[in-house]
């Protein structure tokens, strides 16, 4: 039995705890700072969580980030990060706060991004190593979760899997014994940036592949799209894999990769529903970005467009429009606002 801690009380952090408590671990999830009253609302409501609409198992127990102290810390085998992108300099300063570096226990990343820092590309483990570092940390051990791995079906106990990435193939196979169960099933790999590029990038690539039923033949009724927009929906996930291979290898992650959990499995998970997606079908059906966003989905973060507005210069600048056509097209979309149109005559 291990002693875990889930920073994070969003929907994936809370799903999570479901395999490691089935794995007779010690499980406790706390909030952010922003997630106080949310907190208190799933305590007083027998560990019922809104988002999955589902009663967390009670051995699982919720606390308000408060609660977070030195001497709950030191007593943990892993502590995994849930929160989102922007949450990681909150993390680092809360276990800063906390812990020194021989108190640092094994370390796991759900959270997926990809950033640019000194105009080039940083993974989310490379970005929490080198701020763990800048607090004077050294004895850092990061794992990356990726793969085809939704909150709600985790939660309910579906047959889910995901690739754990780690340069120490040991520490991820130790996590692996201890997490994994006959529902959630993990696969290890070396190839940290490889998996962590193909988790994020998947989120701008599924929303065209959300855009393909409006785009399929802009002529035809509704009705008759909505039955017969397959074909164009498998040629830009075709298209989508050769793209993904290309940032990858660029980046020195590995071409299998694309075509594993992390690259194809995450692609077809975020391109039949999400956040991606639904936005995907917005930009599909003839709103600009702007617009999609102001009308349909103001309140809600698209992860895609997030990212896109995050490391699209550079993708101007390394690659172009011959061998990345739908890349090109949804940086458009994003960062100029325009409509989409996408360019066939340079699909593989």
């Amino acid at each position: 039995m291990k002693n875990i801690i889930i920073l994070g009380a969003g929907a994936m952090g809370s799903a999570f705890s479901v395999p490691c408590i089935t794995n007779n671990n010690n499980v406790k999830i706390f909030g952010t700072h922003l997630e106080d009253d949310f907190i208190k609302k799933i305590i007083k409501n027998n560990n019922y969580h809104p988002s999955l609409d589902i009663n967390i198992p009670k051995k699982v127990k919720f606390y308000k980030y408060s609660y977070l102290n030195r001497e709950i810390l030191n007593e943990q085998d892993l502590i995994v990060i849930a929160v989102n992108s922007k949450g990681i300099e909150w993390v680092v300063n809360e276990l800063t706060k906390h812990l020194h570096d021989s108190k640092l226990p094994h370390l796991l990343l759900l959270t997926k991004g990809l950033s640019i820092h000194n105009n080039r590309y940083e993974v989310l483990v490379e970005k929490m190593k080198r701020l763990l570092i800048k607090k004077n940390f050294k004895k850092i051990d990061l794992t990356a979760v990726a793969g085809p791995c939704l909150a709600g079906g985790l939660a309910n106990k579906v047959h889910s899997s995901v690739i754990f990435a780690n340069n120490n193939i040991k520490i991820a196979n130790y996590l692996k014994k201890n997490i994994e169960t006959d529902f959630y099933h993990i696969s290890t790999s070396t190839d940290i940036i490889g998996v962590e590029v193909c988790a994020a990038i998947k989120n701008i690539y599924s929303m065209i592949i959300g855009a393909s039923k409006e785009i399929s033949n802009t002529s035809l009724d509704k009705k008759i799209k909505e039955k017969n927009y397959f074909n164009t929906s498998a040629a830009l996930i075709k298209q989508s894999l050769n793209e993904m291979e290309i940032i990858v290898r660029h980046l020195k992650g590995s071409k299998k990769t694309v075509y594993g959990l992390a690259g194809l499995g995450d692609l077809y998970v975020s391109s039949i529903g999400g956040r991606n997606s639904l936005m995907g079908s917005y930009i599909g059906s003839g709103l600009t970005y702007s617009e999609a966003k102001k009308n349909k989905m103001k309140n809600i973060t698209v992860e895609g467009a997030e990212l896109a507005f995050e490391i699209g210069r550079n993708i101007k600048k390394d690659f172009n429009k011959k061998t990345m056509p739908l890349m090109m097209s949804m940086l458009d979309v994003l960062m100029n606002d325009k409509k989409l149109k996408v360019n066939w005559d340079n699909f593989e």
